[in-house]
């Protein structure tokens, strides 16, 4: 390699920068080595690879699907009935597609906030000898099975259900939403909190991470100016964190859509759309395939298979309308630490 020199002021010998276009030249032969080559192929072979296998379950969905639909002899899309089995079929996901967007509406209103503000206590305000056990139990509680969580649903959640539900009819009950008449507490809203207690670890590891992230600058120059602990938060935490915020809600929102066991163990389920979050009743996608796939004929497991398909582009949606917000806010960005 030919390197110029030129004598320094002590004396030394000291190597010229290289010229732009060898660098370039450089770059490129680094560019062809053969390490280079095979890794470039891995990462875009997986790539190409997670495009077909998502490809390959949309097109199995939509072609089972397509074989009940044209055998369907209601709208599938309206109405309040599930018969497979019977001549002519009648079935339809109206009741699934409430019940699955309104337990998840309500694990997400119930969820969000406290975990984002676990998140804040453990960076923000927790001592180190208390952040750590219970960033522990957190960990612990997003390895839980999901039946573990059903089964405490059905044993300890649902018969402390009644004097919630009571108080909300008595105070809150004129609203029609959270009116009770009774009923054993198999509810929406039941379901929603027990999703909530699952899909709560998930945001709150996400959230803890990415607050743990804002650059310490921006606290510190936020407290030089006489800010308090909150105002800190508030100026510099969370406006830099809110696209990470905004990511760890939709994962817990994808689990809570696709939560199958824990919903059929603590669900009554029927298909009845009722105004009370309190009535019993209700039903959702997961638990609909969960509870009949098995004992469902060839024809049933396509109507199955019809529904999940409907489940899938909701997920697809939620997680596109994710990507856009994400989008649109630039906050949050590793490269400003």
């Amino acid at each position: 390699m030919d390197i110029s020199t030129h004598k320094t002021h002590t004396g030394a010998p000291a190597p010229t920068p290289r010229p732009a276009a060898s660098q370039r030249k450089h770059a490129a032969r680094g560019a062809t080595r053969l390490g280079d080559r095979v890794f470039l192929g891995l990462t875009r072979g997986s790539g190409i690879l997670l495009l077909a296998i998502m490809v390959a379950i949309a097109g199995f969905l939509a072609y089972r699907a397509s074989l009940a639909i044209s055998k369907d002899h209601g709208n599938f899309l309206t109405t309040f009935e599930w018969n497979t089995g019977q001549q002519p079929p009648v079935f339809g996901i109206a009741v699934l597609a409430f019940g699955t967007v309104v337990s998840s509406i309500v694990a997400m209103v119930i969820a969000v906030p406290v975990a984002v503000a676990i998140a804040l206590f453990l960076t923000h305000y927790a001592p180190r000898r208390l952040s750590g056990p219970i960033s522990y139990v957190i960990d612990l509680l997003a390895a839980v099975p999901s039946i573990v969580y059903g089964l405490w649903g059905a044993l300890i959640l649902v018969p402390h259900m009644n004097g919630l539900f009571g108080w909300l009819n008595d105070y809150f009950g004129w609203t029609g939403v959270l009116s009770w008449e009774g009923g054993p507490p198999r509810s929406m809203l039941t379901v929603g909190i027990l999703l909530a207690v699952m899909i709560l670890p998930i945001i709150t590891n996400v959230s803890r991470e990415v607050f743990r992230q804002v650059p310490r600058m921006h606290e510190e120059a936020a407290l030089a100016l006489g800010a308090t602990r909150w105002e800190v938060i508030r100026m510099s935490v969370l406006p830099f964190g809110r696209s990470g915020v905004i990511s760890a809600s939709m994962l817990g929102l994808g689990r809570a859509l696709g939560e199958t066991m824990a919903v059929a163990t603590v669900l009554s389920p029927n298909f009845l759309i009722k105004a009370s979050l309190l009535d019993p009743g209700g039903g959702t996608f997961a638990q609909n395939i969960a509870s009949k796939f098995s004992e469902a004929s060839e024809f049933g497991r396509d109507a199955l298979i019809a529904s999940g398909l409907v489940l899938f582009v909701i997920t697809l949606l939620v997680n596109g309308a994710a990507r856009m917000i994400i989008a649109r806010r630039k906050e949050y960005s590793g490269a400003n630490a």
